[in-house]
Parts: structure tokens; C-alpha cells; sequence
């Protein structure tokens, strides 16, 4: 994706989308994910001086949600309203800065949908006829006999429904030849590439006109001249990013922010959204979306996260547990986006403990600290630099390359990896040159360099992570008193800001280190919630609890216990190659390792009696990746090596075939 096509269009605002999100469900960290990153790259916008449009809401109509109110006793607006606000209050949570929250029931958008209808209709694509064949409720989606799966819908895998009724139907398949050109002469259009083959290969095998209304109910929006007929739901929700963006009723707005820079939703929605929207625009004569993203699920001991099967993580949940700006670091930082992540407690409290208290809330304390012990609480100014500190100053320029870059491509994991590459060489800074030795030899002309020095990165380090972590950025940048109003992101980013003379006080802990991961069954949304038994089994006959009846299985003897594959799991294996490797001073066996696990990772390791360092640079090795980071010699090790032997006689585990770093290694 280049940097052109996403974030540097000109002469246009910035508009971005979720998905709207249906009532019937309820939030889980799905939602939060594509919310969150949605919400990242509006925050970055704004702070470029972007305008920016950024849009989500629900999806409210179809015959599920009224299915649902029904056997609830109550009128589908009743439910609709209850999920709604669930649905604002996590975003509240969660700190998403949405401009508008559209919903499916508005006025405004009913009236957009009649518009799309009659140009739809207009241009000789809607015609009457006869659907006969199978519908998913759940899914709100058709499928033909040749689509199910054992006879059950291929995407959520329940029982559809076998559906003949009179309706409308879209000329989906006058659009084949115009959307198969149009994707392949933009191939940032449809976003991973792998997305975009699936589409490129789902639109070859030829389009099928599409059934667009619905009859026997009337929870949804009615079919200009005909009322007995809803429209089906899928052209209703699509149509919300017309809504929001003022089609036929705010003319300016539309100029601004039309087309939509980027929809970001979940790859189970892609063909939606890459195909059926393209084609409705095409028809109405409305330029496409510029991109259309779609990211990866979320799964709990690798099976995707489900209502049904109980396994799904709530924002609420995981807010209550880490708090806001932690969720969100782990969110975007955990897993490359466009790829399925794995969600663990542990990982979590791994990211708060390591990246979070250790690193930055480290940084922050060191720096705030060292200027009211030595300097009185004022920054001073700076010196002459040294060969330190124009490092330090050189990291930071390189930071700003490396940030952009990745923002622009949607790698926010790769954005947080330089931001925080920058971090620990802040850190390794104050290690290097030690103020505490200029203040105690009353050097103090090198003393102020070091102190300001300290204090600037801490401030840049801020500036980066607003988009990320806005509560925290602000925190940090009320404890170094720096004002951000009226700047963009390169004026703010640019050595030098912090001004000497300004007041510095102790800051407070950034993050509490985290030990207890969230207790099996403490909530309904909890990330431990036991799964749901399968029908017509009992507890105690599948693992999954004691049954009175059950005689437990023979252990073999053996010393160490066993343990369960989804414990196994918890520990995160990595492929990582050693850059370079050097002794560690005062020991005989300590080495000081710099490993690149897709990150850099400081590692200290015991195999000095076994290898040399000048041995060591350029293998491929396996690292654990989620070890509580230790203290050894006063160098904080990152992760853990594998190796075999006695003390004497060891040898690493290393990799023989071809694996990127940072692999995981199951």
C-alpha cells in the first residue's frame, strides 16, 4: 500500500470507516480491534492536519433482529436500543474519537437507501423476480446449493433456510468484467493481498444476480412502491457510508470526504464489501472507495473467538482488567494487522509488564526523577553534545522515517516496534552515560545535557503514541509540561521541543506490573470463560470437569507434571537470529545477546562456557519471547534461548529450514 494512495491524498479529507455493527450481537474484542485501529489512523490523520471523517455505528434491521426481539418479548427498536448503547459505552471505554455514529433506523439514512434504489432502478439494474434457494439467518447472506457446506451455511456453519418468495433482484452480474478491471488495475484496492486474490478469484468464477428484498416481516426499510417488501439487509447497511458522508443531503460534506479513503472490517465481511458495494456504486454512478482492508480474527487457544461456543473477550472486560491505553497497545501491537491473532492473558500482561512499566513507564521515572533530584524540578538547558547524545538525536530522526512508513502501510505493530526501539535506546542512554556520576563529580554543564536529553526523548516517545495511547501520551506530556495545541506531528516530533526552564515533577507509576490473569468464568465476557458443552454431552466425559461417575485416567510417574496443550500454548516460541553477541563484564558464563525476533530483543544467556561470542552472530535460533523480563548483572534480559546439555556442553536449538524472524513456532 503505498503512502500516496492512503494517507497523503490531496485536496480531500480524511474519511474512515468500521464496519456498522450488527444488534444482535453484543461488542467483543473483534469489534474493539477494527475500532481501535480505525480510531488509530484518525487520531494520526488529525495530528498530520488532516480533516478527517471518521465513522462507525450499527446495523439494525433484518429478520434476525426480529426474530430475537420476538422471543425476547420485546419490539425490535427495544433491542436495537439496549445493544446500541452497549456499543457506546465500550467505545466511551475504549477512548474511540468517532465524528459520527451512524445507525441503520436514522431518518437520514432511509432516505439515502430510497435514493440508491431509484438510481439503482433507473439505470435498468433492479428488475422483479422469483429467489428460490437457500438463506442464512444469522448471516443475513444467500447461498446456493453448491455453496453450503454439509448442507449448513459455509460461514457460520449453522442450518439456512429454504427460502421461494417474489421479490427484486440486482444485476450483480452486469459488473463482473467492470470490478474484475477495476481491481486489477488498482491492486491497493482490495487490501492484504491475499483478500484481494480471494476476491479476484470469487468474481472469476462468474456473478449471480442478487436478491435484494425480503418478505414475511417488516423490521427494515421499505421498498419504494411496494411496502410489502423490505430491503434486504445488506444493501441497507452498506449504504450507511453514503449517509455519513452527506449524500444527496449535504453537498459540501460529500465534496469534502467522498470517496472514502478506507473501510476497515474483518475478512469474514470482505465479499460485501468488495464486491457487492463496488457494483450497487458502479450502478448509481459514484466513484469507489479508494481502499477496503480487512483484518484478521481473534482466537482463543486457536479456535475463533464465537457467542455461541462462550470463548469471546469483552472490551469491558479486558478495560476493567488493564485499563484503556493497555488494551489498546495490545491490540495493535500484538499482531500484524491483517493476520489472525491469538489472545492470551498472558500475552497481554507480557506487553504491560515488559513494554509498558518496564520500558516506557521505566523511562518516564528515570526522567522526571533524575531532573527534580539533581536539577530542582527545572529543566535545564543543554550543552555541547557528545557522541551520546547525537546518537540519541539520530534515533530519533530515524524514528519519525520508520513511524511514517509504517502508519502509511496500516503496520501499526511496526510502528509501535520503532517507537519503542526508540524507548529502550532512551533507556540504554541513561544506562551509557550514568548522570548520576556527572552530578556527583559536579560536572554539571554534561550533567544538563544528559538531563534535557532524557527528558526530549521522553517527550517524542509521547508524541508517537498519541494516536495509540492518547490517555497515556497526555499523562506523559502534562509530567514534562508540554502543550501540543496548534502543532502537527513533524513540528512536535522534532528534537528540541522541551523548553528549559519548565517545571518537572516526580511522575506517578505509568502502569502497575500485572501477575493474575483474569479468573476462569469471573464475567460473562472474560477472555477464561469456560466454553459451552456440546449438546448431549456431560461434564466430566470430554476433559473438561470432574464427573462423579468418571474414574480419573492413570498418570504415568514421571517428575514433572503434565501439563494441558492450551498451557502449552501460553508459551510463545520465536524464531530469532543473533545479531551480535558480546560478554557480560563480572561474569564467566553470562553473554549479552541482541536477537531479532521480528523485534530487537536484549537477551542474556549462560552459554559463555560453551560458545564463544564471535561464534554466535548469524545463528538461527528459537527464543521463548513471553518470559517475565529479569534483571542479570544490571542488563535486562528480553526473552530466553533453548539450548540442551549440562552447563558445560551445551548446544542451541537452532532452525534448518527457511523461517522469517519472529515466526512463531508451534
Amino acid at each position: 500500500m503505498t503512502e500516496e494512495r492512503i494517507l497523503k491524498q490531496e485536496n480531500k479529507g480524511f474519511y474512515i470507516t468500521t464496519p456498522i455493527y450488527y444488534v444482535n450481537d453484543v461488542p467483543h474484542i473483534g469489534h474493539a480491534y477494527t475500532t481501535v485501529a480505525a480510531d488509530v489512523l484518525a487520531r494520526y490523520k488529525r495530528l498530520c492536519g488532516e480533516k478527517v471523517l471518521f465513522a462507525t455505528g450499527t446495523d439494525e434491521h433484518g429478520k434476525k433482529i426480529q426474530r430475537s426481539a420476538q422471543q425476547q418479548g420485546r419490539t425490535p427498536r427495544a433491542l436495537a436500543d439496549e445493544v446500541v448503547r452497549r456499543f457506546q459505552d465500550a467505545w466511551k471505554l475504549l477512548d474511540i474519537s468517532y465524528d459520527d455514529f451512524i445507525r441503520t433506523t436514522e431518518d437520514r439514512h432511509a432516505a439515502v437507501v430510497h435514493e440508491m434504489w431509484n438510481r439503482m432502478k433507473a439505470a435498468g439494474d433492479i428488475y422483479e423476480g422469483v429467489y428460490e434457494g437457500w438463506y442464512c439467518v444469522p448471516d443475513e447472506s444467500y447461498w446456493t446449493e453448491k455453496e453450503l457446506v454439509n448442507g449448513a451455511c459455509p460461514v457460520c456453519g449453522r442450518d439456512v433456510e429454504k427460502v421461494q418468495e417474489q421479490g427484486y433482484f440486482f444485476k450483480l452480474s452486469r459488473y463482473q468484467q467492470r470490478l474484475l478491471e477495476h481491481i486489477e488495475t488498482h491492486p491497493d484496492f482490495i487490501l492484504p493481498a491475499s483478500r484481494r486474490n480471494e476476491i479476484l478469484s470469487f468474481v472469476r468464477e462468474g456473478l449471480k444476480d442478487l436478491s435484494i428484498t425480503r418478505a414475511g416481516f417488516d423490521w427494515g426499510i421499505k421498498v419504494p412502491d411496494n411496502p410489502k417488501l423490505v430491503i434486504y439487509v445488506w444493501l441497507d447497511a452498506l449504504l450507511n457510508y453514503l449517509t455519513v458522508a452527506g449524500f444527496s443531503r449535504d453537498g459540501e460534506r460529500f465534496k469534502q470526504f467522498w470517496p472514502p479513503s478506507l473501510h476497515i472490517v474483518g475478512k469474514d465481511i470482505i465479499k460485501f464489501h468488495a464486491v457487492y458495494w463496488p457494483a450497487f456504486l458502479m450502478s448509481a454512478g459514484i466513484p469507489l472507495p479508494e481502499h477496503i482492508v480487512a483484518h484478521g480474527w481473534w482466537t482463543l487457544g486457536d479456535v475463533k473467538m464465537s457467542k455461541s461456543l462462550g470463548n469471546v473477550v469483552s472490551p469491558e472486560s479486558l478495560v476493567s482488567t488493564y485499563g484503556t491505553d493497555a488494551t489498546r497497545y495490545f491490540l495493535m501491537r500484538e499482531v500484524p494487522f491483517g493476520l489472525d491473532g491469538n489472545f492470551s492473558d498472558t500475552a497481554v500482561q507480557t506487553r504491560i509488564n515488559s513494554d509498558l512499566a518496564n520500558d516506557l513507564g521505566n523511562l518516564l521515572s528515570r526522567a522526571t526523577g533524575m531532573v527534580v533530584r539533581f536539577a530542582g524540578g527545572v529543566l535545564p538547558a543543554p550543552d555541547t553534545a557528545d557522541q551520546f547524545d547525537t546518537a540519541l538525536q539520530q534515533q530519533s530522526a530515524e524514528l519519525s522515517g520508520a513511524y511514517d512508513a509504517a502508519m502509511n502501510t496500516i503496520e501499526f505493530h511496526a510502528a509501535l516496534t520503532a517507537v519503542w526501539e526508540f524507548i529502550r535506546g532512551a533507556n540504554r542512554y541513561v544506562d551509557q552515560t550514568k548522570p548520576w556520576q556527572d552530578a556527583k563529580a559536579g560536572n554539571t554543564q554534561r550533567l544538563n545535557t544528559r538531563l534535557y536529553h532524557t527528558i526530549e526523548a521522553t517527550r517524542i516517545a509521547a508524541i508517537y503514541l498519541i494516536p495509540f495511547m492518547p490517555g497515556t501520551a497526555r499523562t506523559i506530556l502534562a509530567a514534562v509540561s508540554q502543550e501540543t495545541k496548534g502543532l502537527g506531528l513533524k513540528q512536535l516530533a522534532a528534537w528540541g521541543g522541551s523548553a528549559p526552564g519548565v517545571s518537572i515533577a516526580q511522575a506517578q507509576p505509568l502502569f502497575e506490573k500485572k501477575t493474575d490473569a483474569l479468573k476462569a468464568g469471573a464475567n460473562a465476557g472474560s477472555s477464561a470463560a469456560e466454553p459451552r458443552q456440546p449438546a448431549g454431552r456431560k461434564k466430566g466425559t470430554d476433559g473438561q470437569g470432574p464427573a462423579q461417575s468418571a474414574a480419573k485416567p492413570a498418570q504415568p510417574p514421571m517428575m514433572t507434571p503434565i501439563i494441558s496443550i492450551d498451557q502449552f500454548k501460553t508459551v510463545e516460541l520465536k524464531v530469532g537470529t543473533i545479531l551480535s553477541a558480546q560478554k557480560v563484564e563480572g561474569s564467566s558464563k553470562l553473554i549479552k545477546l541482541e536477537v531479532d525476533i521480528g523485534e530487537k530483543r536484549t537477551i542474556v544467556a549462560g552459554i559463555g562456557k560453551s560458545y564463544a561470542p564471535e561464534d554466535l552472530p548469524g545463528k538461527r535460533i528459537v527464543v521463548v519471547a513471553n518470559l517475565q523480563p529479569a534483571e542479570l548483572f544490571g542488563i535486562q534480559s528480553q526473552g530466553m534461548l533453548l539450548a540442551a546439555g549440562d552447563p558445560e556442553h551445551l548446544g542451541l536449538l537452532t532452525v534448518d529450514r527457511d523461517a522469517a524472524n519472529g515466526t512463531r513456532i508451534k
